[in-house]
Order: structure tokens, then sequence, then C-alpha cells
């Protein structure tokens, strides 16, 4: 069994970046961007929650992630389950990134931090304070907005938008006055 500490000195730093992204977020994507540019490589971990009823499968989630992060040239995708320090030491990770976008969000990954500190020493916890536009979202408020039928394209990537929209049978709010639009100019020429 390899250990962290048993890696060789010049072993690349990776960190897991644990979540369950449904959706994945623009403060999401925020923070794995920012990340890239910290470790050598950065796992974006899809955590497989039986007792939550996700909006989209782990396998869809994965994929949103990974076109959204196709710029990102040290960035893996992957899905696990159980506990995270366990996923991370057998990644060969040695820090653990969370983003912090509110006081009541670094009471409980700090809580969660020193939770996994006891489980496993040498995994750090890395935190990135969210960009200042991004510090109001999260994949709930995502998910609100648009099953009330409200824009999210500023929220979310593109092809997330486009599958959100999809799964809540919604048109996207701008595609409705484009097409009145469209009709209108159309009926004027009859």
């Amino acid at each position: 069994m390899i250990k962290v500490r048993d890696l060789p000195e010049n072993s690349p730093v990776r960190a897991i970046y644990p979540g369950s992204f449904d959706p994945i977020t623009l403060g999401h994507l925020d923070i794995i961007e920012r990340g890239s540019k910290l470790f050598d490589a950065v796992v974006v971990a899809v955590l497989c929650n039986p007792s939550k009823k996700p909006l989209f499968p782990v396998s869809q989630r994965m994929e949103q992630i990974r076109i959204c992060t196709q710029h990102i040239p040290n960035i893996e995708i992957d899905s696990f389950d159980g506990l995270t320090v366990e996923y991370a030491r057998l990644q060969g990770a040695t820090a653990l990134l969370r983003g912090l976008r509110v006081l009541s969000d670094f009471e409980k990954e700090l809580q969660m931090a020193h939770t996994n500190k006891t489980l496993m020493d040498e995994i750090e916890t890395v935190f990135l304070a969210t960009s200042n536009q991004y510090s109001f979202l999260s994949s709930s408020v995502v998910k609100e907005v648009a099953q009330f039928g409200g824009a999210i394209d500023h929220l979310v990537p593109e092809n997330v938008a486009h599958n959100i929209y999809q799964c809540y049978n919604k048109t996207p709010p701008g595609a409705v006055s484009s097409t009145m639009s469209s009709l209108t100019t159309t009926n004027r020429k009859l």
C-alpha cells in the first residue's frame, strides 16, 4: 500500500477537488482554474452520494466538467464514493482543494478539514476564497432559478446551461424573445 509520504520527492503535487458538481457552476470553474495554477495536477472528483437525488447522473456531470475544462491541461475528471481522504490517498494526492464563499462555508469546511486531518494526517486542505462575482453562487441556487424559468447562462458554463434547460424542459429566457421577434418579422413579410 502506497502512502503519500512514500512518494519520491520530485513527484508532481496532486490535489483533489471533490464535490457533487450537480451542476458545476462558474464558481466551481473559477476554483478549478485557479487551483490548476497552484498544483501540478488537479483531479476534479465527482462524489457519488446515494442519499441525494441529483439532477444529473454522475457520468453526465463528469462529461459536463470535461467539456468546460478542456482549456486546462492539468485537470483530470473522475468519480468516487466513500471517504475523500481515502480517495486522495489512492490518487497519490497531498491536498484537498476547497472553495469558500461565505463565513458559514468556512465553519463547515474547517470542521471537515480537521476531521480529514484526524483520518489522514499527511493530506492537507487548501482553501481558496471564491472570486467576488461568484460569492453568492451555488448549485442549489442555479437549480432553483432554472426550475422557475429564470436565466442561468451567467451562472454556469454554456454546455451545462443547455443541459439544465433541457432537464427542466424550459426554453432559455432570451430564446423566447428571439423566436417571437423572428415570427413577427416573418408575419410582416407575409
